[in-house]
C-alpha cells in the first residue's frame, strides 16, 4: 500500500468516496458527518498540502488530513501539553476495503509522516458515539487523554469529543 498528497484533480473522487463513507456511517447509525463535513474541507487540505491518500495500484482506499492545529488542543490534558503535535482529522476508509486492515494501515502511515515531519506526538478527536473509531484508535495504540473538547458546530448542536494520542518515536 502506498501514501501520497492528495493534488486537485484528486478531489471530485475523494467527494465521491467521502459521501459513501458518510453513508456507510448512517447506515450503522453514527450520524456524525454529513454533505458538508468533511467533504467541504477536502479542497482546503489538499491546498495546504495537508491531505494524504492511501492507494492500491490506482484506487484510493483510505485518506487523512495531518494538521498542526486543533480547535480543542487546549481542552483536554495531553501527556505533555508543550510537545510538538500534528493533529489527525478527516480518517475515512472506503467502504469497499473495510475490514481489510487499512483503517490500521493508514494510522500507521500518518504516525511515520507525522515523525518525519517533526512531531512528537500525533493527536486527534473523535466523537464520543463513534464507538468503531475509538476502537481502531485503542488498538493501534493510542492512549485516551482526560478532558473532553465540547465542538460547538451550531446554536444547539454540540459534539462532545475524546483527545487520543500516540508518540510518534522521534
Amino acid at each position: 500500500m502506498d501514501v501520497r498528497k492528495a493534488a486537485a484533480k484528486d478531489l471530485p473522487h475523494l467527494k465521491e468516496m467521502y459521501r459513501e463513507i458518510v453513508g456507510e456511517m448512517k447506515s450503522r447509525g453514527i450520524d456524525i458527518w454529513d454533505e458538508v463535513y468533511p467533504s467541504e474541507f477536502l479542497g482546503e487540505d489538499i491546498e495546504k498540502e495537508r491531505l494524504y491518500l492511501l492507494t492500491e495500484g490506482e484506487e484510493t482506499v483510505a485518506a487523512f488530513a495531518l494538521c498542526a492545529e486543533s480547535g480543542g488542543e487546549n481542552a483536554v490534558a495531553w501527556e505533555d501539553g508543550g510537545a510538538s503535535a500534528l493533529y489527525l482529522y478527516r480518517l475515512g476508509v472506503s467502504p469497499r476495503f473495510l475490514r481489510r486492515g487499512i483503517g490500521s494501515a493508514a494510522l500507521e502511515k500518518a504516525v511515520r509522516i507525522a515523525g518525519k515531519m517533526g512531531a512528537e506526538y500525533l493527536r486527534l478527536f473523535v466523537v464520543d458515539s463513534n464507538e468503531p473509531a475509538v476502537n481502531l484508535y485503542l488498538k493501534n495504540g493510542f492512549r485516551r487523554v482526560e478532558g473532553v473538547y465540547e465542538d460547538k458546530i451550531v446554536p444547539g448542536f454540540t459534539l462532545k469529543e475524546h483527545g487520543f494520542e500516540i508518540k510518534t518515536g522521534i
